[in-house]
């Protein structure tokens, strides 16, 4: 969450969850939402028309042969087969869609959602337009800001290797990896600590307005005092994943953006995921806010919080831009880690129980429901109101999110902008929960 959000979201709102600023996945009522348009759809003519519009997309990408296609090639992508051959109700997986038809400006102006099992897409679906001002219609493959997804997708993944490799101590101080972090009580705080968010470290800093280069951010970052003791109090902290990709850079010897596009994102075909997108992209780049306090200008493919944009649009807590189709081959490549499924090179290969440990709540500080980097369900969440007990994900404040559920070797994926025009637009967090619910009854063969 960016330093601005602050003045979006009240104590009330968010139920006492973050302190010092509210974290991008606190819980709290986002008001009576309004019925924008409702139709049914067949399973046929939505089977079709997501193949058709993909295929479509993919062409028109294709024909700017002057840009870099930010879309995957067609190889790269997770199939998309008929639904009922991985389980679902075609019927009641349609619901998903017919509900976000419902939301198209209220909760946002578009969306992309994607659901799979298996290694293959049941449903992809793209929902409204691109932006309050902008009527072109969503697509597929439309790129979105995918805010604090970056720390899961981009700066756990990496972690994970990193320890897979020997590389990494995920008890070791931070200290042995970024001397720089220093202050009293830091030389207790761990690289575990970081990753659940209990290292003591303030929510974030106004990095924006009180810093002008990238070095300055980071060392205040670095330098900033602990509230409280390692290991007693969650706070959900940028400053964390900031400090936590410098440790990456370090140990690797790159910059954090190289790291991923050598490390993941290239071995995984992802070839519409990167940081700081290049102006080739920008026409298929879900806006998001009309910043009105710090670039003063509609954001596009520029990064959507304050901080990372403060340190050039590459950091662990935000700045990644990517589509559904990646974000799929991606999901169905950490499932298939974690149940220690054997994978084609040139996917990275991990041992499947660290995999686990990453995605298993830590209990640190008690009560938590963190895993390392990634979440897990507690009360009201954004996984559904009974996901699996073994289920994990994390949301982004421009409103995306995803969840992988490992007992049904399913993922739910939803992109949207629901901060455009404005982040004062909360309804993402009533709809974010029932698309994971309407998904989930629609496995009605879970034994498949």
């Amino acid at each position: 969450m960016s330093t601005g959000e602050k003045r979006a979201l009240s104590s009330s709102q968010a139920g006492g969850l973050c302190s010092a600023r509210r974290c991008a996945d606190a819980q709290f009522e986002g008001g009576v939402s309004r019925a924008a348009r409702e139709r049914s759809v067949s399973p046929s003519t939505r089977f079709q028309r997501v193949t058709i519009g993909l295929g479509l997309v993919l062409l028109a990408l294709a024909c700017h042969t002057s840009a870099p296609a930010p879309a995957p090639a067609p190889s790269a992508g997770l199939p998309l087969v008929a639904p009922e051959s991985l389980g679902f109700d075609s019927l009641r997986l349609d619901s998903v869609v017919v509900y976000l038809q419902t939301q198209v400006d209220s909760a946002f102006p578009g969306a992309v959602v994607a659901v799979g099992r298996h290694g293959r897409l049941a449903l992809l679906a793209a929902i409204g337009h691109y932006a309050a001002n902008d009527p072109r219609p969503v697509e597929p493959g439309t790129i979105y800001d995918l805010a604090s997804l970056t720390k899961v997708i981009a700066l756990t993944t990496e972690c994970i290797l990193l320890v897979d490799q020997g590389k990494l101590d995920l008890d070791a101080p931070v200290q042995r990896y970024l001397p720089e972090f220093r202050g009293p009580m830091k030389d207790s705080v761990t690289i575990r600590h970081l990753l659940t968010h209990s290292a003591g470290l303030a929510a974030d800093l106004p990095l924006w307005d009180s810093t002008r280069t990238r070095a300055a951010a980071l060392a205040l970052v670095d330098t900033s005092p602990l509230l409280s003791p390692p290991g007693t109090q969650y706070v959900y902290s940028d400053l964390s994943a900031i400090v936590l990709m410098q440790v990456v850079e370090r140990i690797t010897g790159r910059p954090f953006d190289q790291v991923l596009a050598d490390d993941v994102f290239g071995p995984l075909g992802m070839t519409a995921t990167r940081f700081v997108p290049p102006k080739a992209w920008r026409r298929h780049i879900a806006p998001t806010e009309v910043d009105t306090f710090f670039r003063h200008r509609l954001l596009i493919g520029e990064v959507h919080d304050e901080s990372a944009a403060r340190l050039g649009g590459v950091s662990g807590n935000a700045g990644l831009f990517s589509n559904a189709p990646d974000l799929a081959q991606f999901a169905s490549w950490l499932l298939d880690a974690r149940a220690g499924r054997l994978t084609p090179r040139p996917r990275p290969g991990v041992n499947a129980e660290l995999v686990r440990q990453f995605t298993t709540k830590q209990d640190i500080p008690p009560g938590s429901s963190r895993a390392l980097g990634w979440d897990t369900p507690s009360g009201r969440s954004s996984g559904g109101s009974a996901p699996p007990a073994d289920a994990f994900g994390h949301t982004g404040y421009t409103g995306t999110s995803i969840w992988l559920y490992p007992t049904q070797d399913m993922f739910v994926i939803l992109l949207t902008n629901r901060v455009n025009p404005t982040r004062t637009n909360i309804k993402i967090l009533n709809v974010r929960p029932r698309v994971a619910d309407y998904a989930q009854a629609a496995l009605t063969r879970p034994d498949l």
